[in-house]
């Protein structure tokens, strides 16, 4: 019955057993039906004011869905955040342009009902894994979207993008061997797509860009040099910014592993926005 449900675009509550979060799923966000436009939310079972997770899936932006969420949903609400996560429309239906457009109205739709999940419309954060983690940096980076929206950067508090590799779309085609390269040629089009679609290509002097935290895989050749990239041209800009290398960690753990009470990663991210959220 819940499958149908889901697949119907109906919305409804449940309690998570033996567990406190409240789960509010397959909710339409864009006014259609399609299951690609449609995010689920989990709160604390009390609470109100919280700040809100906003998670995109990765997936090479041609598959995934938010429903892949790990143990995220148990380890952000015991800390107090509203954990949202979305779906959005893939290739080849969409341009990886729509897609962030996809994710602006998804972060519209939060911001106009978080008061009703107890979550505060003007503290935002922003986070995605892999090909969610260049989404989630292009919508934190390049305003046009949110604006799009009739919102500003403003109401996000923070970016945390995971092991992505595409923060720099050329110098990712540039780094890569011929066969990727035409991959990612496919994907995110001619150079000034490419260019358009790279979160560094937007990071300016007096933009409302939110502190940002770069996860990703410690070592690994191309994620690490993607991270490295961002954050210089945040920093150069006067943005707070910071990369931190995960050990012993994969592009599949590093995501899997988020929300795990031991995981380093996870304590270095929820200090990070602790911090942030004091001020």
């Amino acid at each position: 019955m819940i499958n149908s449900l889901l697949l119907l675009g109906f919305s409804f509550s449940v309690t998570l057993p033996g567990a406190e979060p409240k789960v509010h799923l397959n909710i339409p966000y864009a006014g259609t039906k399609n299951e690609r436009q449609m995010l689920d939310i989990y709160t604390p079972a009390e609470g109100k004011g919280l700040p809100i997770a906003f998670w995109i899936h990765g997936g090479g932006w041609q598959a995934g869905k938010k429903e892949e969420v790990n143990l995220k949903p148990q380890a952000f609400t015991e800390k107090g955040f509203v954990l949202v996560s979305t779906n959005y429309r893939l290739l080849p239906s969409v341009t990886i342009k729509e897609m962030a457009g996809d994710i602006a109205k998804s972060i519209r739709w939060v911001h106009d009902h978080a008061g009703d999940y107890g979550g505060d419309p003007e503290r935002i954060i922003v986070m995605g894994h892999s090909a969610g983690a260049q989404l989630a940096a292009l919508v934190c980076t390049d305003d046009r979207y949110l604006k799009a929206e009739k919102l500003s950067l403003s109401i996000i508090k923070s970016c945390v993008p995971v092991d992505g590799d595409t923060y720099d779309v050329p110098l990712q085609i540039a780094t890569v061997e011929e066969r990727r390269a035409n991959i990612y040629k496919k994907k995110f089009g001619d150079e000034k797509q490419q260019k358009d679609l790279s979160p560094v290509t937007h990071v300016a002097k007096g933009k409302n860009i939110p502190p940002v935290l770069i996860l990703h895989v410690a070592g690994h050749p191309e994620t690490d040099l993607q991270s490295r990239r961002l954050v210089a041209v945040l920093k150069e800009s006067g943005f707070l910014a910071k990369a931190y290398g995960a050990v012993g960690k994969t592009h599949t753990t590093i995501n899997s592993g988020l929300g795990e009470a031991e995981d380093k990663t996870t304590r270095e991210m929820f200090e990070f926005l602790a911090g942030l959220l004091k001020k």
